[in-house]
């Protein structure tokens, strides 16, 4: 691999993909896209803009192809359907060729101007720079509640450290690409992907902005399941828990039995009545139909990996045609 400060001084080496996936965004596309050509036209660098189009039901792909006449920088991968914004963010890694890739959403959350900052980073050598929340803007104190728990909870239960109060904008090397590429597996948790691949990391701090148009897609009900994925994708701790509960209760079981036999040889006290034995069954019961459906999240998985579908289907790509500096200057934006 060539030596990154070496290579930023030749403005026609280095080559900048940026992934942009985006579903039902046609409010916010063009202010973001001239935020982030803005920040673009500055760096000493080719780059190229790759948006994906999960699916969307509204002008999302139209805005695109407008943006795309008079950008040339710009690439579309338009997907057969919506896929979710794991596998979204999958088909843009496999269609980026830069030497670098920065993934970051299109609803302006996450501000365009801190990829220099993030390049600057990879310019130390680091693979993988994401940018980690300090404040987060325009979010109930619910939704910031659970999601520092559910990062924290990461933390202690899986083998991979998964950093704190990061999303999914980040810059990543190519051979972290490479990496990344690799894994293949149908439940995607992309931030324990990055996270999994190792190499070099660092966090570069900013303040998360209000969405600034439209709506978000993440209710608390898909946050759950995703908070699922991410436990279930990373982790063998809810069984390992599935466990240990069974083992416990059967001690206490047993030992309880013990008691109610010696109590009934030596003083001849009646067994507890029925009040009593409906409360244990039905405690059981809710135990091993917990236990069960914990057997079943990961029994599910199994059965989707198996059945070895592609991660997704494109309707249709667009190559981008990545811009040099002296190119730049001659883009309309």
């Amino acid at each position: 691999m060539q030596n990154r400060h070496d290579a930023a001084e030749n403005d026609d080496v280095i080559h900048l993909s940026v992934i942009v996936p985006a579903y039902n965004e046609a409010e916010v596309l063009p202010e973001f896209h001239n935020r982030l050509s803005n920040v673009l036209k500055s760096l000493p660098m080719r780059a190229d803009i790759i948006y994906v189009n999960d699916g969307s039901r509204d002008r999302t792909a139209e805005v695109i192809g407008e943006l795309r006449e008079s950008d040339s920088r710009i690439g579309l991968i338009d997907l057969s359907r919506n896929f979710g914004k794991e596998v979204a963010l999958t088909a843009g890694l496999d269609h980026a060729q830069g030497d670098m890739v920065i993934v970051i959403d299109a609803d302006l959350q996450d501000p365009p101007e801190l990829i220099p900052e993030l390049i600057k980073q990879w310019e130390e050598g680091y693979d993988v720079v994401y940018a980690k929340r300090i404040r987060r803007k325009g979010e109930t104190a619910l939704k910031k509640i659970t999601a520092a728990a559910f990062y924290r909870l990461m933390q202690h239960v899986g083998p991979v450290t998964i950093p704190r109060d990061t999303g999914d904008f980040r810059l990543l090397s190519r051979r972290a690409v490479e990496a990344v590429k690799q894994l293949r597996e149908r439940h995607r948790f992309m931030k324990g992907i990055f996270a999994w691949v190792g190499y070099p990391q660092k966090a570069v701090p900013y303040e998360r902005d209000p969405r600034y148009a439209g709506e978000t897609k993440w209710s608390y009900w898909r946050l759950w399941n995703f908070a699922l994925e991410g436990i279930t994708a990373f982790t063998v701790v809810p069984l390992k828990l599935a466990t240990y509960v069974g083992v416990m209760v059967a001690i206490v079981s047993f030992s309880y039995g013990v008691y109610i036999i010696l109590k009934t040889l030596i003083y001849g006290a009646d067994v507890a009545g029925y009040p009593s034995l409906m409360v244990i069954i039905l405690f059981l019961g809710g135990l091993q139909l917990i236990a069960i459906g914990i057997l079943g999240e990961y029994l599910g998985r199994m059965f989707n990996e198996t059945k070895d579908r592609p991660l997704y289907l494109v309707q249709e790509y667009l190559p981008a045609q990545p811009a040099s500096s002296n190119e730049r200057d001659n883009i309309m934006l």
